[in-house]
């Protein structure tokens, strides 16, 4: 519930900052221009992300046939889910990850590296995909589209602003700091409120794929196991779309330090913490 209202804030947050951005600009062409663009943007990624994603990572659809045992897991944790089947998929990869996508749960995919059935226990599998379907149970591919949308319009915002910000009667902008200080900090902002949303996606999805698998410590156990072996396999097609790296369970581009501000993902050692405190109160 914490993590919900959290989303709920930072989303009413990322649009009252869009909203002061037109009020302190003041271009209403420039806003309404930007506003369109990053819809129309937002509106084709939202539609057709998943056939984008997929084909990035040269994911291979499969099914009872040509990989029974996961997709027999991943259709027993749906049923538990009480979700639509979604489309199952392989990433031949040596890092493990693992991600959903598609824009409901309808038309959803759930895709896999072949590096994380390798590493994993079938135990540890489950929680993955059980995290997986949580997302796709909770819409979060809507929410972060449209926090997406909110922040690219931000940013076209002080583009604009740029531009058209007021100007004397030679042409020069009458309070250029101003204009520059806007043109910098608002999307700064914007995306640090982003990457706050997708953390607390994260953990959302943590605590919804445990209850999905009923087993908070086996998706623990996962995720430790993966931010070990992550450290020295890189996911090279999430280096050739970084923008894809939000999608993982586990994003392996992180880093730390001031980084850590705009991660998309949690700290492991966080959500491997509050996985063992739901695992605790159910024996």
């Amino acid at each position: 519930m914490f993590n919900l209202m959290k989303t709920a804030i930072l989303m009413a947050a990322i649009t009252a900052l869009f909203m002061a951005m037109g009020m302190v600009l003041g271009g209403r062409q420039g806003m309404m221009l930007a506003l369109l663009v990053a819809l129309g943007m937002n509106f084709f990624s939202y539609w057709f992300s998943d056939k984008m994603v997929l084909k990035m990572y040269n994911a291979q659809e499969v099914d009872a046939a040509s990989a029974p045992q996961f997709y027999a897991m991943v259709q027993e944790l749906a049923q538990r889910a009480q979700l639509p089947m979604p489309r199952v998929y392989l990433i031949h990869e040596d890092a493990p990850n693992a991600f959903a996508t598609g824009r409901d749960p309808e038309h959803a995919a759930v895709a896999a590296t072949t590096g994380i059935l390798r590493v994993l226990t079938e135990r540890e599998l489950r929680g993955v995909m059980a995290h997986e379907l949580a997302h796709v149970r909770h819409r979060d591919i809507l929410i972060s589209t449209i926090s997406a949308t909110m922040a690219g319009a931000i940013s076209m915002l002080a583009n604009f602003g740029m531009l058209f910000s007021s100007r004397d009667s030679e042409g020069r902008p009458t309070n250029p700091l101003a204009g520059l200080l806007v043109a910098i900090l608002a999307p700064l902002a914007a995306s640090l409120i982003q990457m706050a949303i997708s953390r607390a996606r994260e953990f959302e999805a943590d605590r919804g794929g445990a209850e999905i698998c009923g087993d908070p410590a086996a998706l623990a156990s996962a995720l430790e196991k993966i931010h070990r072996y992550a450290q020295g396999l890189p996911l090279e097609a999430a280096e050739r779309h970084p923008e894809t790296a939000q999608m993982m369970i586990m994003n392996p581009l992180s880093g730390g330090g001031i980084r850590s501000l705009f991660s998309t993902h949690p700290a492991t050692e966080e959500r491997i913490e509050r996985l063992l405190a739901m695992a605790s109160t159910q024996r």
